[in-house]
């Protein structure tokens, strides 16, 4: 039976509800999720497909990353369009997770990023070892679908029904775009539910190959890290990846290119590992007080230019920030305290991040950056909805 039969199945639906709802995804998704399948509002959309009718275009929006001035593009399908395909990714990711090699941790059934580390980690010499980390630019939107195809097509054998409608997806150049509609080559479309499964399996036969060569090796989407006994070799091995990704057009972003001594520690996944601690990497801290910064200046012109009560300003800094750190945005998207909290195994980071908001909202509270601003008291924060991120780590070992 091929998936595309499935997705009409109250079963599956039910199936990935509960998987849904096993996870950190925000209530009003999950209340929505009941909604929509009560209502068999995927019919519709089922009809389409079966009937092979025109499915709905995507969007195209160009996004800032949280406030910087970087931009990336990310596309979304229609609401109920965009369910249906994350059931199909649901189903596609168990079906075909035979497919992948035991490094690869993105978008896998029972794998995180916690999983990637500890995989690393259990290596006993681990830190006698030199080591290589890379991030392929813009990965997801650079895919050449042309050299995806037939990777697709052998990895669907079994189901050329699936294959045929996923092929119309990917080859379709027409995107919505503010208000019109325009032809681009689009890769395997960031932000839509089936791209995860195509970024997995583009690079199957590079997760194959270090496999096959003995390489302590780990992926998860277009983050790669790797280990050899000399730097000989891992620097042969980094010459692989390089040429491995030009045949494709693909290449690696310089700014998170980095090789490391043994004994030196390493960062995957934002994480900084060595043989004494387990913390969040210092570039991922960095990162995280710039845009604090950010949003605190703006914030505080908000607050100036519109009249704007400083409690008010505070409290906006404190929702943006709770929401990113703590809480779960959307239903694909990770927090902080799910990414970070089960790796760590140190508060070090966590504090220095308290001090700094904690500083930026009492220089929004005071509108000074002079001593004065330590007037304003802890308890002021609080019950302005401030959580400290020390106090919620503890407390969801606690729980766990």
């Amino acid at each position: 039976m091929s998936l595309l039969d499935r997705l009409d199945d109250r079963a599956a639906w039910s199936r990935f509800y509960d998987y849904k709802c096993s996870l950190a995804c925000p209530k009003q998704f999950t209340k929505e999720l009941r909604f929509f399948i009560e209502e068999k509002k995927y019919l519709p959309v089922c009809e389409t497909i079966q009937s092979g009718g025109e499915f709905a275009l995507p969007e195209k929006a160009v996004i800032s990353k949280m406030g910087s001035e970087k931009k990336r593009v990310v596309y979304t399908y229609p609401e109920a369009e965009s369910t249906v395909l994350k059931l199909l990714t649901y189903l596609m990711l168990r079906r075909y997770d035979g497919l992948f090699q035991q490094g690869l941790f993105s978008f896998r059934p029972g794998r995180t990023a916690k999983d990637a580390v500890r995989y690393l980690l259990k290596e006993k010499d681990l830190f006698r070892l030199y080591a290589y980390k890379a991030d392929i630019h813009d990965y997801f939107n650079s895919i050449p679908i042309t050299e995806l195809l037939p990777m697709l097509q052998e990895a669907l054998s079994d189901d050329p029904k699936l294959y045929a409608f996923l092929k119309s997806l990917l080859t379709e150049e027409r995107v919505s775009f503010r208000n019109g509609i325009v032809r681009e080559k689009k890769g395997i479309m960031a932000g839509t539910p089936q791209s995860s499964f195509f970024a997995n399996l583009f690079l199957a036969d590079l997760d194959e190959h270090f496999t096959k060569q003995g390489v302590l090796y780990a992926r998860y989407s277009d983050d790669i890290i790797l280990f050899a006994p000399s730097e000989k070799k891992v620097r042969e091995h980094a010459e692989y990846l390089h040429r491995h990704l030009d045949r494709y057009g693909l290449s690696i972003n310089p700014e998170k290119e980095c090789f490391y001594e043994p004994g030196e520690g390493f960062s995957f996944l934002g994480i900084y590992c060595s043989r004494e601690k387990i913390d969040i990497a210092p570039a991922t801290v960095k990162k995280l007080k710039q845009k604090m910064k950010r949003k605190r200046d703006a914030l505080m012109r908000w607050s100036k230019r519109n009249d704007i009560s400083r409690e008010k300003a505070a409290a906006a800094f404190i929702r943006v920030f709770n929401r990113k750190l703590l809480e779960s945005p959307r239903d694909n998207e990770l927090s902080w305290s799910n990414w970070f909290f089960p790796v760590i195994n140190t508060t070090e980071s966590l504090h220095e991040i308290d001090l700094y908001a904690q500083d930026c909202l009492r220089y929004l509270l005071s509108g000074r950056h002079t001593k004065a601003r330590f007037n304003v008291k802890y308890e002021t924060l609080k019950d302005l909805g401030y959580r400290s991120l020390v106090n919620a780590y503890y407390k969801g070992r606690e729980m766990g």
